[in-house]
């Protein structure tokens, strides 16, 4: 009789130990079950960097007016007071129909462009279950130059002053003061500059922002073009970052003079090494347009 009640008593005891475990292993699991996707926020300030386009899109409901302004070449001289005298200048205005999709249009004086673009999130960088480490923005740009023909001969139709630009931009938040983003690009052309052009040109681009306090980033930008036009060179453009309040203020440095993709990614003229560099500055201020919706 003893030696069975020793033997009930070590299946009691290892009956016990198995449903601990169990218990243990199921606590685990219901932990794990509640624990939440988390989204992460802000990683740029703005939704463009210096020329183009960051991976943020403008949030649901908010106007965004935006001036971009740059100034001649600083190796213009003293006689244009080192570029103070020409300038180029976009007005833009970018509207977030949610907190996703973007859109917007602008006005260039340099060739008298005329731009609107569709910008849509397509992946967030999250923690937590099905995390996801990078962000994805696809960007969509239509460009049509309005300055009128040197030869009227010619003849152009708005089609044949039309380009267009595809853009992923890829970026990752590595924590609250660095940022870092790729941008594949293609920049379509219906007419070329010469017989032998290509309609399509590829590059890469590459951006980044570092926070140096609570309101003031360093900001920074260049394209790699794998073919080009003849006689063009690779955009390159370094900023900084004041935040305002209500909008953000950046001053900037870079070789290029246009302020759309066509223009800065595949039409920049000048060699940062040979000091063919703009002064400029960026302002965004947002207005509230709609309220956004409260999510329950």
């Amino acid at each position: 009789m003893k030696t069975i009640q020793n033997i009930l008593a070590l299946l009691l005891a290892s009956a016990s130990i198995q449903i601990v475990a169990a218990q243990e292993v199921d606590l685990f699991k219901t932990v794990d079950s509640t624990k939440q996707k988390e989204y992460v926020e802000a990683t740029f300030k703005s939704t463009h960097l210096i020329n183009g386009h960051s991976i943020e899109t403008t949030k649901a409901g908010l106007l965004d007016f935006r001036i971009s302004h740059r100034f001649g070449l600083l190796n213009s001289g003293s006689y244009n007071a080192f570029g103070l005298d020409n300038a180029t200048e976009r007005l833009g205005l970018d509207y977030g129909i949610t907190n996703n999709i973007g859109i917007g249009i602008g006005r260039s004086t340099f060739l008298k462009q005329m731009d609107g673009f569709l910008k849509v999130k397509l992946l967030r960088q999250s923690t937590g279950p099905n995390a996801s480490p990078i962000s994805i923005t696809g960007l969509a740009s239509v460009i049509i130059k309005t300055l009128k023909d040197s030869d009227p001969s010619l003849k152009y139709t708005t089609s044949d002053k039309t380009s267009y630009a595809y853009q992923l931009i890829i970026a990752r938040k590595f924590s609250s003061s660095t940022s870092v983003q790729l941008m594949p690009t293609i920049v379509h052309y219906n007419i070329v500059p010469l017989a032998n052009d290509p309609n399509d040109l590829y590059s890469l681009g590459i951006g980044a922002r570092q926070k140096i306090s609570k309101r003031l980033s360093i900001t920074a930008e260049y394209y790699y073009q794998f073919n080009q036009f003849s006689g063009y060179y690779n955009s390159v453009a370094v900023g900084v970052d004041i935040e305002t309040g209500g909008h953000v203020f950046q001053l900037h440095f870079t070789n290029s003079t246009g302020l759309t993709e066509n223009t800065f990614i595949t039409q920049t003229s000048g060699k940062w090494g040979n000091g063919d560099i703009h002064f400029g500055f960026n302002i965004s201020r947002v207005f509230k347009i709609k309220k956004q919706k409260l999510s329950l």
